[in-house]
């Protein structure tokens, strides 16, 4: 089973073996511990990569521009709007040019197949930001803190609540490939990507994970080891929808209340921005539950870790 990722693209979870995704969080860890020694690491001194941001962003952004130095890469911030991209150059065109430019492209943007194209047109790896689909780099963030917090993976059960969108699509692929069970608390009709969970499910049943769907939410907190929260709607969805997302989801806010249906010594994570007072309550997110910061900074010893295991 290879665990060299060096010159590969970090795109998706679903791309990914469970023994490659153990590889990583392992890694991140383990830049962790130099972070907190203050042990130098600039492994990468010399490379110069490109960050071509389609969608706002405060951890990812700066996440990854901290590992990068860190490393001793300079990193060139690419401002979509100033790029011929606006005016119609087609994407295969720009993704051959950076390539030429660059040892690499990290990317956040809006449908997956973008991220796949980047990588299909360039030779230098591309590592996947965020886009609808998957949210890898905060995936092993989350895996991280999971670890640091619980010292295991298998045989722990989260309860997820929150819009079904990239974040929960790479918490569901986890989950089931290393044996997390996996309670998703979710209202008729919102049902997560129909190939994103068939994947899930095929995982699960290599692992023995259980995972269900449940409109009961005290069901999904019954037992659980971690309460994982998420914004009820998106960036870039309508005012319509976003109303729409806000009553649906109104009856599975994270309160201490539902806090208290989970595990005593359960805790809370959030993969942040946090809407408090609508997915979750200020009370919580304060509570010594609430790991959301430990798990935002290991956003980037995640992505330190990732460059360092793809660059050329």
């Amino acid at each position: 089973m290879r665990h060299q990722f060096k010159g590969e693209d970090f795109l998706a979870f679903k791309d990914m073996t469970k023994e490659e995704i153990l590889f990583i969080t392992d890694l991140s860890l383990d830049f962790k511990k130099k972070w907190v020694s203050r042990e130098s690491h600039e492994y990468l001194k010399g490379q110069v990569w490109a960050a071509l941001f389609e969608k706002n962003s405060t951890r990812t952004r700066n996440a990854f521009e901290r590992a990068a130095a860190d490393l001793g890469v300079k990193v060139v911030y690419l401002r979509p709007d100033e790029m011929q991209m606006t005016r119609g150059e087609p994407l295969k065109d720009t993704a051959r040019i950076l390539d030429r430019y660059f040892d690499g492209l990290f990317i956040r943007t809006f449908g997956h197949e973008i991220v796949e194209q980047c990588a299909y047109w360039m030779k230098n790896p591309v590592i996947n930001g965020l886009t609808a689909l998957e949210h890898p780099t905060q995936g092993i963030a989350d895996l991280m803190t999971i670890k640091e917090k619980k010292g295991k993976f298998e045989g722990l059960k989260m309860c997820y609540s929150g819009n079904l969108y990239n974040v929960a699509y790479t918490t569901m692929i986890f989950c089931a490939t290393l044996g997390i069970d996996l309670s998703i608390a979710c209202p008729k009709g919102l049902e997560p990507d129909e190939k994103i969970l068939e994947e899930t499910m095929k995982r699960a049943k290599e692992s023995g994970a259980k995972i269900e769907l449940t409109q009961d939410f005290d069901k999904a907190l019954e037992n659980a080891d971690i309460v994982y929260g998420m914004s009820q709607y998106s960036m870039g969805q309508s005012e319509e929808e976003i109303e729409y997302l806000k009553k649906a989801f109104k009856p599975y806010q994270i309160n201490a209340e539902a806090m208290k249906k989970a595990k005593s010594d359960a805790i809370f994570m959030h993969c942040l921005p946090a809407h408090r007072g609508e997915e979750v309550t200020d009370e919580v997110m304060e509570s010594d539950q609430s790991v959301i910061f430990d798990e935002g900074e290991n956003r980037m010893h995640s992505i330190k870790a990732i460059l360092a295991a793809v660059a050329n």
